[in-house]
């Protein structure tokens, strides 16, 4: 029969692990699957942390974009901010997000704090302990290849303290590997072409990318897309690679001849026209 103190911390520890299941972090997960059974792209919840893989390094302002365009729609009067979190010697190498550019793709650069870390152990900390402040709407971590601080251990903590927060975490990572991570939902991107402009077709138009769901919520139908940023956010396109709408093919524009093959054209029509005055 157990002890009298073996029982006590046996009840202890009960009411501990009840205490624990209580918490929104580990309690009962939301149902999170989504019908986009008419295309759409889903305008996910805060709460999640998502993990934004592009193949190149060069990619990375793609994926910058998304997560940002992302993170605009989670802002709120209550959640003002989106923090974004990079190293410093990153940041000396690859730059920072440009102001006017932020402007012209709706975001407003006050509502946007920079920070960068020693390293990234630093990195991570700032992560989690910013995700425990309320008036942040989202982070946006630009984590790289494969850290050896960002191992399950660390991504589990910080995907509880998302899921407890309601604050969204991107993390933008770079490569083709894969390792094991608790992380929501799992994007591969890669940059699309552009939109054009209505009277300039060579311009640059609206930024555009090809999206593919590799883990995470369950959608119906629909597992990648390619979208377009719009003043209202982002809007899915038909895919292309499926042919259900390529763009019109370009009339042909007839080239300039030759100056050689122009100067024998108009010899042989000036024969031919001797030719003819002569027959006459």
């Amino acid at each position: 029969m157990p002890a009298p103190d073996h029982q006590q911390r046996l009840a202890a520890l009960r009411d501990t692990i009840a205490d624990i299941e209580r918490k929104p972090a580990l309690a009962e997960t939301p149902d999170r699957s989504l019908d986009t059974s008419d295309g759409s792209f889903p305008r996910l919840s805060g709460g999640l942390m998502q993990e934004i893989f592009t193949d190149a390094l060069r990619n990375g302002g793609a994926s910058l974009g998304f997560a940002l365009g992302q993170a605009k729609t989670l802002l709120t009067a209550k959640r003002m901010a989106v923090l974004y979190l990079q190293l410093e010697k990153d940041g000396q190498t690859f730059g920072l997000p440009y102001g006017p550019g932020l402007k012209s793709f709706g975001f407003d650069p006050d509502q946007l704090i920079l920070v960068r870390a020693n390293d990234m152990r630093d990195l991570l900390w700032v992560a989690e302990e910013a995700l425990a402040c309320r008036a942040v709407a989202g982070i946006v971590a630009d984590i790289g290849a494969h850290p050896e601080p960002l191992d399950f251990t660390a991504s589990r903590r910080l995907s509880l303290r998302t899921a407890e927060s309601g604050t969204s975490l991107f993390l933008l990572r770079y490569g083709t590997e894969r390792q094991a991570s608790a992380a929501h939902v799992r994007w591969r991107l890669s940059p699309h072409r552009s939109g054009r402009r209505p009277f300039d077709e060579r311009a640059p138009g609206a930024a555009r990318w090809r999206l593919e769901l590799e883990k995470g919520i369950a959608i119906r139908r629909n597992m990648d897309w390619v979208l377009e940023w719009t003043e209202n956010g982002f809007n899915s396109l038909p895919d292309w690679k499926d042919g259900l709408s390529r763009p019109a093919a370009r009339p042909q524009v007839s080239r300039p001849h030759p100056a050689f093959l122009a100067n024998g054209l108009s010899q042989a029509s000036r024969s031919r026209s001797q030719a003819t005055a002569g027959a006459l």
